[in-house]
């Protein structure tokens, strides 16, 4: 309660306090029944709705900086986690600079977007709520004007049904009721303006608020996407490296191996093809050879009167076989070394291949260029068509390991 001498005088104290008390009394005796209370029904739903309003509005405030809060929150973990990948990060890895600088912009990024919402979102909610608690004092003072209206008519009315009737007193009676009513429905007929149409601004606000978040949040996303995208080729450029260098010595170990193993003549003749074989599921067979070919490999090793060295070069022993074989019989083809079987199907994969087929017998002929023969593979033309066209242009290569020489 202000005090005397502080900007209320003692009669304006007093006329407050007489204000209050008789409000008091009147608001009791409506309770009681005992006097009538002015009621406006379309007024009161309009109240109910400025209530439902300030609900809303002041939830989806404390919702939208909780959001807030959430989004700086992210933006810390993100700046965090990307300081911790930063360290870890070597100098000499690739994309260094690449990963600083994006480091840099994910940062702004979210710097950008809690200020964009601060600034858009949340300013436009903040500007409408404001209007709220002037409004609601208003409402109250409407509240109390009534009341003060009711006791102002109570009290003429009772004035003017006494037994003695004082006509100075009826007449301040009546012009205090005029003036608390004018008081009363001046502030009535304001509000009665302005709470539908606040109501109705509600969708406004909402529309401006969530709408300015879902394009701040489509931007933020979609610049984010694309950093993200960055860091991921980032990533799988280091893996690729990564595994480059890893194959590379593996690479080296295996050909210091490959060295070991030809310096110690541990490599043999036989070793698989180095074109490829037949697919997955029919791998090209080991051929082992049987007593009966050791016992004759044995025996020409004997009559050569030494046993041979394994880095000999295949193809040229093989010539000079040839040569001889051919000189003695002329209808066989230039070249002719000898003659194989096919113990197993073979499907060609290349121009230059020849396709065999169980039980099949071919004709080994010489390379022209003894530097074309790959390691286990054959040259030559099927016994049946050169016996039928004589045609050296059908000759093609095969594996050695799908034959055996007969």
């Amino acid at each position: 309660m202000a005090e005397p001498g502080k900007g209320v005088t003692a009669g304006k104290l007093a006329i407050n306090v007489q204000k209050r008390l008789t409000r008091a009394q009147e608001k009791v005796l409506q309770k009681l029944g005992k006097a009538d209370e002015t009621r406006d029904t379309v007024f009161e739903e309009m109240v109910g709705n400025f209530n439902k309003q300030t609900n809303e509005g002041t939830k989806l405030q404390k919702d939208l900086k909780a959001y807030l809060a959430a989004v700086k929150t992210m933006h810390d973990a993100s700046r965090r986690l990307q300081d911790c990948l930063a360290e870890m990060y070597e100098p000499e890895w690739f994309g260094k600079e690449e990963m600083d600088s994006l480091a840099e912009d994910t940062d702004t990024l979210w710097l950008d977007y809690h200020q964009s919402l601060t600034e858009k979102s949340m300013a436009t909610l903040d500007t409408y709520l404001t209007q709220f608690p002037d409004i609601k004092a208003r409402i109250a003072k409407r509240d109390r004007k009534m009341v003060d209206f009711d006791s102002a008519r109570h009290h003429f009315a009772s004035l003017q049904k006494g037994k003695k009737k004082d006509e100075a007193k009826i007449a301040k009676a009546e012009e205090e009721l005029g003036r608390a009513q004018r008081i009363f429905e001046e502030l009535n007929v304001e509000l009665q303006d302005e709470l539908p149409s606040l109501f109705d601004n509600r969708v406004g606000v909402y529309v401006n608020t969530f709408q300015s978040l879902a394009n701040h949040q489509e931007k933020f996303h979609r610049e984010m996407g694309k950093l993200s995208q960055n860091l991921n080729d980032i990533m799988t450029k280091l893996e690729e490296q990564r595994q480059l260098k890893k194959d590379g010595t593996a690479a080296a170990k295996t050909g210091d191996g490959a060295k070991s193993e030809e310096a110690n003549h541990s490599e043999s003749a036989s070793s698989a093809p180095k074109r490829p074989g037949p697919p997955p599921s029919r791998p090209p067979p080991r051929l082992t050879p049987s007593p009966d070919q050791r016992g004759q490999h044995g025996g020409l090793l004997e009559d050569e009167g030494s046993a041979p060295d394994t880095n000999t070069d295949y193809t040229s022993t093989t010539t000079q076989q040839g040569a001889v074989t051919n000189g003695s019989d002329g209808d066989l083809p230039p070249g002719f070394i000898y003659k194989v079987k096919a113990i197993h199907d073979y499907t060609a994969t290349d121009g230059d291949e020849l396709e065999l087929k169980m039980g099949d017998v071919v004709l080994v002929l010489a390379f022209d260029n003894p530097d074309e023969q790959d390691d286990g593979w054959l040259l030559g033309v099927k016994e049946s068509h050169w016996a039928q066209s004589k045609d050296i242009t059908a000759k093609g290569v095969f594996p050695e390991n799908f034959t055996q020489k007969v």
